[in-house]
């Protein structure tokens, strides 16, 4: 069993090696855990690596690579989320958390009201809001990517260019940037890989506009 600020640099480690494509400074991981010298820093890498939770790589400046993640959370780390939760929920509202938004499903298909998930308050202070969670990457570079899960504030019109749950022909719900064109409605996404889809405007409901996005990371 990992100690809590083992676990903790390990998870930061590995958050930070995903996130930018290289591991953090000593400054920054010093910063994440709370530690004060760059030596506590050295000890705990050493009992990482010790343990084959991570390894140095050769001739590369400040390069880790983590070669595994522990099976079981520190009691501390168990202790400090419980009381996050439970702060949470005294400070925040709960929204239906509805299926995965992809082609071909519309949204009352995976309407869930049972189901609901934690959001601030501040989030959602004004108007009926829903969750979704998202599946492919069709909006990455609008910085919403595979498993995020996308806080929806439900509206039957939006403006040109704001990202909206529309559902075309009554079947298929998707997420996507709109522009009103004339008599059409195009539906953009955020992927070069992907193609805008250009249709009449009597196709297209607006379901809700975008309004944050939750994330989380392993």
């Amino acid at each position: 069993m990992l100690t809590e600020k083992q676990y903790k640099l390990l998870m930061f480690i590995n958050k930070m090696t995903k996130e930018t494509g290289c591991s953090p400074s000593f400054d920054e991981m010093k910063n994440a855990i709370g530690l004060k010298s760059k030596s506590g820093i050295h000890a705990l890498i050493a009992a990482l690596e010790e343990r084959e939770f991570i390894r140095k790589l050769p001739h590369k400046a400040r390069a880790l690579e983590v070669l595994r993640l522990p099976k079981f959370k520190p009691a501390a780390i168990i202790e400090e989320e419980k009381k996050r939760e439970i702060a949470l929920s005294h400070s925040a509202a709960q929204i239906p958390l509805y299926g995965k938004i992809a082609a071909g499903t519309p949204i009352e298909a995976i309407a869930n009201e049972t189901e609901t998930i934690s959001v601030p308050f501040e989030m959602v202070a004004k108007g009926r809001y829903y969750a979704l969670k998202i599946e492919g990457d069709s909006m990455i570079e609008a910085g919403i990517m595979n498993g995020d899960t996308a806080i929806i504030k439900k509206a039957d019109t939006a403006e040109s260019g704001a990202i909206v749950v529309a559902l075309v022909d009554n079947t298929e719900a998707t997420l996507k940037i709109l522009q009103k064109k004339g008599d059409e409605v195009w539906l953009v996404p955020c992927n070069k890989e992907y193609q805008t889809k250009k249709l009449s405007a009597d196709r297209v409901k607006v379901q809700g506009i975008l309004s944050s996005i939750i994330r989380q990371y392993q």
